[in-house]
């Protein structure tokens, strides 16, 4: 996902349809760095040469500073600007980020979300993996807190073996505040989301 910043906005002397060093800050801007952006962050970048534009995602590079390009759409047919060494480029956001900030697919007005499959014995709860994570226990299994403050996921863990679990640091809302006994058949489902520094779970289905 593309790093957004406020008022990053240079001028660049490169030239051709490579990448470009950042040169001297507008002025009432200021630079990529000054503005948060961190070596290696990719970025939602416009450059506008004359009245010619392209809008693309780039990696910055504190060493020049440069931007990598890779084009989304241009007024040069969607291809890279031949740039004259006389743009600017800044930092922005375009309407596929708005609609979707954060990367889901979205059709006919219904979000459809990222589904996730995990593996292993000992597992972290990423929620930047997908909000739906579905588990296959192999083995007893210890769950880490991979959360910041705000996230949830939906978790659905087959066991057909009850198999012990060990849980991160969570407090239950339901389930008489126990961490539930998954079932043996089918999938046992879990909310689970965090508030703050407080990591929540709440039974959906099955299990008891």
């Amino acid at each position: 996902m593309a790093t957004f910043v406020n008022r990053a906005y240079v001028e660049t002397a490169t030239t051709g349809t490579g990448t470009i060093t950042l040169g001297s800050v507008k002025a009432g801007y200021q630079s990529f760095a000054d503005a948060g952006v961190s070596n290696g962050d990719v970025v939602r970048y416009v450059i506008e040469d004359g009245n010619e534009w392209e809008i693309g995602q780039g990696t910055y590079s504190s060493t020049g500073p440069t931007l990598t390009r890779t084009v989304s759409e241009s007024s040069n047919a969607d291809a890279a600007l031949n740039l004259s060494g006389s743009a600017v480029v800044f930092v922005t956001a375009a309407a596929a980020d708005i609609m979707n900030p954060t990367n889901p697919v979205v059709t006919a007005g219904t979000i459809t979300e990222d589904v996730h499959t995990l593996s292993g014995t000992s597992v972290s709860l990423e929620p930047d993996n997908g909000s739906i994570q579905s588990h296959t226990l192999t083995g007893s299994t210890t769950y880490t807190d991979g959360f910041s403050a705000g996230q949830a996921v939906t978790l659905m863990i087959d066991d057909g073996t009850t198999y012990a679990i060990t849980w991160p640091t969570m407090t239950w809302v339901n389930n008489g505040g126990s961490a539930p006994t998954l079932a043996t058949t089918g999938y046992t489902v879990i909310a689970i989301w965090k508030v703050g520094t407080t990591l929540y779970g709440a039974l959906v289905g099955d299990g008891s």
